[in-house]
């Protein structure tokens, strides 16, 4: 073979290396509501196992609540930054499963792939590290052998089939299917705001293990806000616009910052304004849930 042939065969080669997904680096991350009490995630992991053993599977967790599309979007803002470009998370919470909600597959700006029901779950990963394009999954063509009688393990039969044959470089994103507007079903929310003399934001989640209360409001809008450690401040916390829980907390940089089962507001790990009893339960303690209906408002007494 000729230099000038290699001149033109090498960027065609590289063409085609790129467009089979070798981009994609054979990890596949999954998250559900199944729990692990049966062999439904096995099934899911074995499927993909069955596309290519090359392949590397982790959870992000399967303790999602049953059909709680909101915690599977937070879980997914959560995590997914954290992964490297080409990683594909399958994220399958879907009381919709069967009926005509799509079955997507979301890269992001950051070069993450997203294999799921567009039913709600893309909400927050779409604000957080935005959309370079979705594909709507061609079932004809990836979907599971054999199981198109099957109507209720999407997750099984679509999504992880799926997402191992993008993240082996069996298909390409293209291969996926046809392209679809750059938008998702949005789980509608309270965005976090500074209003007047008062800091108004959503409670997304729960640290379930401490029973900490952690909110949208993330630092650069405490900064904004002017808040220094040792303000004392009013915290208001609402259920679908009604006041449930009031409390005063002083902000502070550690829970050790105060007495033993007192209240302090702090910013968390993923440096977002946070609420907690030092060395107890704060949720449990006033009954406080977490979810797109469930909000805060913060205000400092000293204003």
């Amino acid at each position: 073979m000729t230099i000038n042939q290699l001149r033109l065969i090498v960027p065609f080669l590289l063409f085609m290396i790129s467009g089979v997904g070798l981009a994609q680096n054979k990890i596949i991350v999954f998250q559900s509501d199944f729990g692990l009490k049966d062999g439904a995630v096995s099934a899911m992991k074995g499927v993909a196992m069955g596309v290519s053993s090359d392949l590397k599977l982790y959870d992000l967790t399967h303790e999602i609540p049953a059909y709680n599309i909101w915690e599977a979007s937070y879980r997914l803002m959560q995590t997914v930054p954290y992964y490297p470009k080409g990683t594909v998370f399958v994220s399958v919470v879907d009381p919709g499963v069967g009926t005509e909600r799509k079955s997507v597959v979301l890269k992001t700006k950051t070069g993450q792939f997203i294999v799921t029901p567009d039913n709600g779950t893309l909400t927050l990963i779409a604000e957080l590290s935005g959309i370079e394009e979705i594909r709507e999954i061609n079932e004809a063509v990836n979907r599971r052998k054999d199981s198109g009688k099957s109507y209720t393990f999407h997750g099984r039969d679509v999504y992880a089939y799926t997402a191992a044959r993008l993240a082996s470089g069996t298909i390409s994103f293209s291969q996926v299917g046809k392209v679809l507007p750059n938008e998702v079903v949005s789980i509608p929310y309270q965005k976090a705001i500074i209003n007047g003399k008062t800091l108004k934001g959503n409670i997304p989640i729960l640290d379930i293990q401490y029973g900490n209360v952690w909110t949208n409001i993330d630092a650069e809008l405490v900064k904004k806000f002017n808040l220094k450690y040792g303000d004392r401040l009013k915290v208001s916390i609402f259920h679908n616009d009604k006041k449930v829980y009031e409390t005063e907390a002083p902000y502070s940089e550690t829970f050790g910052n105060v007495p033993k089962g007192k209240p302090l507001c702090y910013l968390n790990s993923l440096l977002q304004l946070s609420f907690a009893l030092n060395q107890d339960n704060f949720a449990t303690t006033y009954k406080i849930q977490s979810g797109s209906e469930w909000n805060v408002e913060v205000t400092k007494l000293d204003f």
